[in-house]
């Protein structure tokens, strides 16, 4: 057994090299605000009122409430998506007489090998960030200098363990479904997509959509001077309706790109005819690639409309607002925003990069069939303009959602002030990261062999 995981794995260096840092970055977010925690609960009493505020702990909870949900929902999307391209090997194990319990087993040894592989990286990490945060907050007054992160490893293996359960969780229901089902027919489905969207996976969204707008009306409803409670429960809001996105998002997504297709066929008639084709024939390919682009656009543009708009408010009232508008709290924004945004980008280019790179069979058979080099990779163009669109509309969706909630709760008005320019970088970040990710991975898939590509020769 152990000797299959270690080939899976170097089978697919691509896939697992993504997850293995998304398990990273979520060890050391785990760690980081684990060991904010350790510290406090160190520090003597005394020592701990001296300084105004609300406290090393609830600092640390507030601002790792989002960033440590936001590190799990990237392990999971990261896990699904490399189990998702093993499929044809799982498979094939299992018409070779291997048991569903076996396939399941395999699939938890890679997920335990990758973690621990990564867990004393991880560990660093979040143990210099977090010396580096403590640092930050005494140096603007909202934590003792008295205060130490202590040495204990409480935090490091607190975080190994919440990780190993996250990653075996989202592993489990990822290999559930080729593993109930007939050895011939997980080597078909391996080799096809289906259609819909499972009933599980639709109630499921419905229901995290439900939660999501749930938590806007708590937002909404919060009163002038509990501003912070509004923020807090409009970014956890887009977080869950992130959620919902993913879990409905093959379905989501072929809608999307059948709207946005059309124009897109109009411009480049061949080019994009082929890209439309594809990316909505392939609706969970499709997802894997956009969910990290809503996350990425919806997240940060969520907290940038939010401290725009807080910061309007506090305008208008002669200077008298929260928390939220004073430069402590927009430092501790902004430092989430670039936690947030670190997650996302690396989804992102993780994701992008595997999805291209697993199609060097699929653009070889075109190249059998008479397509050249340069028209496959102008369909990628096509595509990396769509998945980029489709994204950036999903994104968009949820924050304007969230804020819209926040700016009730803030101004009494729920259409929200709007820093064009900051949005703009955000969508132009987005795109900077989805079009030079697909091109340069798709440069690298569309060469070699095409008839070895085929036959399965070579990787």
């Amino acid at each position: 057994m152990v000797s299959l995981v270690l080939g899976q794995l170097r089978r697919r260096p691509a896939a697992f090299a993504g997850t293995a840092v998304a398990l990273l970055l979520a060890i050391a977010a785990v760690t980081l605000f684990g060991s904010l925690f350790a510290a406090d609960l160190a520090t003597p009493a005394a020592v701990r009122k001296a300084v105004a505020g609300p406290g090393l702990m609830v600092i640390a909870g507030a601002f790792g409430e989002i960033a440590v949900l936001v590190a799990f929902f990237v392990v999971v999307n990261a896990l699904g998506f490399a189990l998702r391209q093993q499929h044809r090997e799982l498979a094939l194990l299992r018409t070779v007489a291997a048991t569903p319990r076996q396939t399941r087993r395999l699939v938890r040894g890679e997920v335990l090998v990758t973690t621990m592989l990564v867990a004393v990286p991880g560990w660093a990490l979040g143990a210099v960030a977090a010396r580096w945060f403590l640092a930050a907050l005494q140096r603007r007054g909202m934590a003792s200098p008295e205060v130490r992160v202590p040495g204990t490893p409480v935090p490091m293996l607190v975080a190994l363990g919440v990780v190993l359960l996250v990653g075996l969780a989202a592993s489990a229901a990822a290999a559930r479904r080729i593993s109930r089902v007939a050895p011939a027919a997980a080597l078909t489905a391996s080799s096809t997509e289906h259609a819909r969207t499972g009933v599980l996976r639709l109630l499921a969204g419905v229901g995290a959509l439900a939660g999501g707008v749930l938590l806007l009306r708590l937002s909404a409803t919060r009163p002038a001077d509990q501003v912070d409670k509004a923020g807090q429960a409009a970014l956890l809001a887009s977080l869950v309706l992130l959620v919902a996105v993913a879990l409905a998002g093959p379905f989501a997504a072929r809608v999307l790109a059948a709207v946005l297709g059309g124009p897109l066929r109009v411009l480049a008639p061949g080019a994009g005819w082929l890209a439309d084709a594809n990316l909505r024939g392939y609706a969970r390919r499709l997802s894997s690639a956009v969910v990290p682009v809503a996350l990425l656009v919806g997240l940060s543009g969520t907290m940038s409309i939010m401290t725009f708009t807080a910061g309007r408010a506090a305008a208008a009232a002669w200077g008298t607002a929260s928390s939220v508008t004073s430069a402590t709290d927009i430092w501790l924004r902004q430092a989430e925003l670039g936690m947030l945004v670190c997650f996302a980008t690396v989804s992102v280019v993780n994701t992008l990069v595997a999805v291209t790179a697993d199609r060097r069979r699929e653009f070889a058979l075109l190249r059998l069939v008479g397509a050249t080099r340069p028209q496959l990779l102008r369909m990628l163009s096509a595509e990396a303009v769509l998945t980029t669109a489709v994204g950036v509309v999903l994104g968009a969706a949820v924050a304007g959602a969230a804020t819209s909630a926040f700016s009730a709760a803030v101004t009494g008005s729920a259409v929200p002030p709007v820093p064009v320019a900051t949005c703009g970088w955000i969508v132009a970040g987005a795109a900077a990261l989805v079009l030079p990710g697909i091109l340069v991975t798709g440069r690298w898939a569309v060469g070699g062999p095409a008839a070895e590509l085929v036959g399965g020769g070579r990787d």
